[in-house]
């Protein structure tokens, strides 16, 4: 499979490959992620959501009609491989909550927060950060000012968000173009977690 990667930076599939990434929520920033990530040479995941797939996310996720209904993690998986299919892909239609979020990502060199809400965003990310786990996560995506303001930043050592600390609360509406851009300034920056990693 390695022709799917003949048109990218060479080092980047490099510092990817094998390297086994956690994604928490498989919704409009996860999904969309997931893809960003297995087209740049990423191929080991950990998917993580409990939810199912409705017609009011298809506007922004990474999922088709014809999968409303089903679970978001087991769909994530059957779209990515269709992409690349030699992908290693963990799925785990869990609720993540303080008992389990340590054990979800079990090997993860870094975990991707991709959830709605600010409480499970928060737990997940000093859970994780407390062990040391690096922690890519996104905060602010609402409304349809521009995706410019998006920016990523590094408040402490092992996490980086990515937001832009303005938008208005989810019920003013998602729509794709800031939803994606988020997910590929995510992708970009858990590359770069792990290019810092590989300088040691």
């Amino acid at each position: 499979m390695e022709e799917i990667f003949t048109r990218n930076v060479p080092r980047v599939r490099t510092i990817l490959k094998g390297r086994k990434i956690g994604i928490a929520g498989c919704g409009g920033l996860g999904s969309n992620l997931a893809l960003n990530l297995a087209r740049m040479g990423a191929d080991t995941f950990v998917l993580v959501d409990f939810d199912k797939i409705e017609p009011s996310n298809l506007n922004r996720q990474f999922y088709f009609y014809d999968q409303v209904g089903l679970p978001k993690a087991e769909a994530l998986k059957a779209n990515l491989l269709r992409v690349v299919p030699n992908l290693k892909l963990e799925i785990k239609q869990v609720k993540l909550d303080a008992s389990n979020i340590i054990s979800a990502f079990t090997g993860c060199v870094v975990v991707a927060e991709c959830f709605d809400g600010a409480g499970n965003k928060a737990l997940l990310t000093e859970m994780l950060i407390s062990k040391k786990v690096p922690v890519v996560a996104v905060s602010g995506l609402a409304g349809d000012d521009t995706p410019e303001k998006i920016r990523i930043k590094k408040p402490l050592p092992f996490l980086t968000l990515i937001g832009d600390e303005s938008s208005p609360p989810c019920e003013a509406g998602l729509m794709s173009a800031r939803v994606s851009t988020a997910a590929a300034y995510q992708a970009w920056a858990i590359l770069e977690v792990l290019k810092n990693e590989a300088k040691g």
